[in-house]
């Protein structure tokens, strides 16, 4: 013990990447519990610029063993391309990455399906990144996954998919019109994939609860966040995964209670990639003012980002579901030029206020957020390392938004490099 749990509290995008690359200095293991290439991770360090898209983020500390969990589809293209190009930069990761044996792998026909499953709907278009996400869960689901352990045994792998393989093809041929997948071509890109990674898949569940029971310190990185997760988020626009804390535990196969420490990670506004209910989406100049200086655009899709103000509403609702110990807000230096910044405390529904997000998706898109409005801060935030360096007005919107969410903020990003970071509390000491 202990596990801390670095979760999205909004839409994605909250800058996870360096709040683990950060906290990963102290760390034995850094393990990635859900979602797959969908997500990207952007690190900024001494070592240079990253994006992340399955591999940890724990991989520029020392010492740290990364794992990718059983929670996770893995595209294993997209992991080995990631582990090259990272060797190309000089960190080798071979004697440091660990890839769960129950994973599931994104295969060739699963990314075919989610890009043609995504065009087939037209104005409804779900957003969907066309990485194979949704369709590689969906086989999971109905226990026609391929996992990483497969491809280590390709004859029972080859016994599988001639079971499989003609239900795809099936779709693939009479629903959509496109030639079908050639089960020579899977095993073939099989039998390779189980040369560059076969080294790399074990038993993670057993190796991260041991690391747990002889007192390691094991951070467990989350992937997007709790509104877009399949059960709580403004479903249909969401993931096929969960981003939330229950995710934490049954993605890696670990006990809830090893898990000490809950952060949610907010920004100190909203943005949201694709389609779905945005209450406090900006469609003037403030919002196009944020995207340009913050550089919103995603790290795994290259779309802009939708722009909003900071929702009181939708964080109170993410502490609830997760149970925060610990709130972190970051890009707070975004907000500097900024005469005045508003945050949304409430809703009003069909005439009625109301302080919790519907469940209905159409009744969410009818909430009009209630503002409350606080002065800007005429000293720059960014780069500032130290709690008493803050502007005053940039401290009391931060103790403000801890008021809303309902945890203590000890943590406050204040630009891309790990130093540029406020430690208000050291949560890895508590």
């Amino acid at each position: 013990m202990p596990a801390y749990a670095i979760l999205g509290a909004q839409w994605g995008d909250e800058g996870k990447g360096k709040i683990i690359d950060y906290l990963s200095k102290r760390a034995d293991i850094v393990a990635r519990f859900s979602g797959g290439n969908n997500a990207g991770h952007t690190v900024i360090n001494d070592l240079g610029d990253f994006s992340l898209h399955l591999v940890p983020c724990g991989v520029f500390s020392d010492g740290v063993i990364n794992v990718i969990g059983n929670g996770v589809v893995v595209d294993p293209d997209v992991l080995i391309e990631e582990i090259e190009s990272l060797q190309q930069s000089g960190i080798d990761i071979t004697q440091s990455l660990m890839i769960s044996e129950r994973a599931h792998l994104i295969m060739p026909y699963h990314v075919i399906l989610d890009t043609l499953a995504e065009a087939q709907r037209g104005e409804t278009a779900i957003g969907t990144t066309g990485k194979g996400i949704g369709p590689a869960y969906s086989d999971k689901t109905s226990r026609t996954g391929i996992r990483a352990a497969d491809i280590l045994d390709l004859d029972n792998l080859k016994t599988r998919l001639e079971t499989v393989l003609p239900f795809t093809n099936a779709v693939l041929e009479k629903i959509y019109g496109v030639q079908p997948i050639s089960l020579k071509l899977i095993l073939e890109k099989s039998e390779y994939w189980q040369k560059r990674l076969g080294a790399f898949i074990k038993p993670v569940g057993r190796f991260v609860n041991d690391t747990l029971d002889n007192g390691g310190t094991v951070v467990l990185e989350g992937a997007q966040g709790i509104l877009l997760d399949l059960d709580h988020g403004t479903y249909p626009f969401v993931t096929s995964s969960s981003p939330t804390i229950g995710g934490a535990s049954t993605g890696l196969a670990i006990q809830p209670n090893q898990i000490t420490n809950v952060l949610g990670i907010f920004k100190a506004y909203n943005t949201r990639v694709g389609s779905g209910p945005f209450p406090t989406e900006l469609f003037d100049g403030i919002g196009e003012g944020i995207r340009t200086i913050a550089k919103e655009f995603g790290t795994t899709t290259g779309r802009p980002r939708r722009i909003g103000w900071f929702d009181g509403v939708l964080a109170r609702y993410s502490n609830r579901i997760n149970g925060y110990t610990s709130a972190v807000i970051t890009r707070l230096d975004v907000l500097d030029h900024l005469d005045s910044v508003s945050i949304c405390v409430g809703y009003k529904l069909d005439g009625e206020i109301i302080d919790e997000p519907p469940g209905g998706v159409a009744a969410l898109e009818r909430c009009i957020p209630e503002y409350e409005t606080l002065p800007g801060w005429d000293v720059p935030t960014a780069g500032v390392s130290e709690i008493a360096d803050l502007p005053k007005n940039a401290r009391a919107y931060v103790e403000r938004l801890e008021e809303l969410i309902g945890c203590s903020v000890d943590i406050i990003s204040t630009g891309p490099h790990r130093d540029h970071t406020i430690m208000v509390r050291d949560i890895l000491a508590s």
